[in-house]
């Protein structure tokens, strides 16, 4: 299995539009972060986990020429605002699977209105979906098991996933016991680490390797990192030996 990061940064991206903060203004490219996203392959697949307002960016930056899905975490605009722009792959493909809690689904629906029209009545070039409700029970993607973990947004409900010994899980501020003991025997946790100092909905650094901790995967890579977290590799010389700050096109094979 192979994992490609497309983007680690939060919901403004790094830089921040107009900052002069140190981090917005650093030439090392792991400073730069688009909104966070990862690609899942394996075999012949290839899922994208959240489709963000960088996505197309995203794409064409990984050289991506198929996707057999789109898994949303939850309904933010910076995980589903790039939707419009799964065309190219429609046209080469067909309609594109997603897999989503129903909330999430009902909220594409608002936001995306002209993809849900009756398929004889849509505008020609809108992309067709097969959808998929995601519950809180495994279900499969071309034969590999999927397991949903819920996890809070402060008391926004977001599902992270465990796909075999690799889970990915982003915008979390707690995770209750029942869900912590799905994450048990991790080869690679993912896991969002938003800054230094508290936030209301996000781990901050200090929450999120106490996660790790308790979870004890053999590696974990932080993600949705905001420039209030540091210079990449200041942080990085800060971690303990099984943490690394993930960054933009990092790849890691499982």
């Amino acid at each position: 299995m192979k994992i490609t990061f497309l983007g680690t940064g939060t919901s403004q991206g790094i830089p921040i539009i107009g900052s002069d903060h140190p981090v917005c203004l650093s030439d090392n490219p792991k400073d730069k972060r688009l909104r966070v996203s990862v690609l899942v392959e394996w075999d012949n697949n290839a899922y994208v986990v959240d489709c963000g307002p960088d996505f197309r960016q995203q794409m064409l930056r990984s050289k991506c020429k198929r996707i057999d899905g789109i898994i949303f975490t939850h309904e933010h605009s910076d995980h589903v605002a790039g939707m419009d722009d799964i065309r190219p792959f429609f046209f080469r493909q067909g309609a594109i699977p997603i897999y989503a809690h129903k909330r999430v689904i009902k909220a594409l629906k608002r936001r995306f209105d002209y993809f849900f029209i009756d398929e004889e009545n849509k505008y020609p070039g809108v992309p067709s979906l097969k959808i998929n409700q995601v519950k809180k029970k495994l279900f499969s993607l071309n034969g590999l098991e999927v397991t949903p973990i819920k996890v809070d947004h402060n008391k926004w409900p977001v599902f992270g996933y465990r796909f075999k010994d690799f889970a990915y899980l982003t915008d979390v501020k707690t995770v209750a016991k029942e869900e912590r003991e799905k994450l048990k025997n991790l080869k690679v946790l993912v896991v969002n680490a938003l800054r230094l100092t508290p936030h209301p909905s996000h781990f901050n650094l200090e929450e999120a390797l106490k996660f790790i901790e308790d979870i004890k995967p053999e590696k974990a890579y932080l993600t949705h990192v905001s420039h209030h977290l540091g210079f990449h590799d200041e942080v990085q010389q800060q971690l303990p030996q099984n943490v690394y700050l993930a960054y933009d096109n990092l790849q890691i094979t499982i």
